[in-house]
């Protein structure tokens, strides 16, 4: 996967009752050049109208060619991590200049999160910043994992010369 797009776009179609619109969850961009289209939501959470949204979903993409899911479960920390990310994803003032400190600590490579943060003048502001920044893929870490200290984060521009 080389990158994943959140809510990447809308939807309107119509169905047997009417007009409806949905945004789907994320787009992945694959390293073989493919598209995963996917939509997030527990499974005893799904009414009629979602399954109605998520078929329209299921179309579109494979009239692009595209792959499609819906995923209705996840590992816990996963559920949590993308929790705590989402609640970074509205505008965030930056009057203390965190996240260009942020962003140039994390140009190098994989730096832990905990280290990160300490590269801001308040820490405990730098966190917040930080995780904004993760929501708005200009940083980058590893979902399979729990997000916490020790957590590696990068810069989203940054490339492994390894």
């Amino acid at each position: 996967m080389i990158e994943v797009l959140p809510q990447p776009f809308t939807l309107s179609f119509e169905h047997v009752d009417g007009h409806a619109g949905h945004t789907p969850d994320f787009l992945a961009v694959m390293g073989d050049g493919g598209y995963w289209l996917l939509d997030v939501r527990p499974a005893g959470l799904i009414g009629e109208m979602d399954a109605v949204k998520f078929a329209a979903s299921r179309e579109a993409a494979a009239a692009c060619g595209w792959r499609y899911s819906v995923i209705t479960g996840w590992r816990p920390h996963v559920v949590s991590g993308l929790d705590a990310l989402s609640a970074q994803r509205r505008p965030l003032t930056d009057q203390l200049g965190c996240q260009s400190a942020l962003l140039a600590a994390a140009a190098e490579g994989p730096v832990a999160f905990g280290e990160l943060v300490q590269a801001t003048r308040l820490s405990a502001v730098g966190r917040a910043h930080a995780v904004h920044l993760l929501w708005h893929r200009q940083l980058g870490f590893d979902l399979g994992r729990p997000l916490g200290d020790s957590s590696l984060v990068w810069s989203a521009g940054w490339k492994d010369s390894r």
